[in-house]
């Protein structure tokens, strides 16, 4: 196992991360922040919190969306459970900054953009990833905010650990048995 980010690195990336985006979009009155249940929500959480203490903007809109109907594999054998889709707002017309904690082989963003699509047509869409496993791609998919780039082998795996779900922030690199 190697840490990837310790505790303090990813409260460093994260913040980095919310500036980047309020560089981008100042102060958020056309642009929804949406994060990708399960994994990406945790990260689209701190973002949306950092976002509305840099802005001062305490009605940025933000959204959670499920894919699992959505995925090309839904049909596997693999059994998908199905997270809470939660957008009380129309992405008409709007910047949609998508979120989700790492960019593997790019199927769950192809996924979530379909998804997407059935909330409207916006104006834009964003990708932000707190891990970006760029030599790993099966579809042309890149992100426009990345806070940690690795190269990994097929038998390794990013694990993202949160305060809020597993007791400790981290991201960490493993081998797969």
């Amino acid at each position: 196992m190697k840490t990837l980010l310790s505790n303090k690195q990813l409260d460093l990336t994260l913040h980095r991360l919310a500036h980047q985006l309020v560089e981008n979009h100042i102060n958020f009155k056309n642009t929804a922040v949406i994060g990708l249940q399960p994994r990406g929500i945790h990260l689209s959480g701190r973002i949306v919190q950092l976002l509305k203490k840099i802005t001062g903007n305490k009605d940025i809109e933000y959204g959670k969306l499920d894919i699992t109907f959505y995925r090309d594999d839904v049909h596997t054998s693999e059994i998908h459970v199905p997270s809470v889709t939660d957008i009380p707002f129309s992405i008409e017309g709007k910047k949609v900054v998508l979120i989700d904690d790492v960019l593997y082989t790019g199927r769950t963003i192809r996924s979530a953009m379909d998804a997407l699509i059935d909330f409207g047509r916006p104006e834009k869409v964003e990708l932000l990833v707190l891990i970006d496993r760029r030599f790993s791609r099966e579809l042309p998919i890149h992100p426009d905010y990345t806070g940690y780039t690795v190269d990994t082998i097929l038998t390794q795996k990013v694990i993202v650990y949160w305060e809020e779900k597993d007791g400790k922030d981290e991201v960490v690199l493993i081998d797969k048995v």
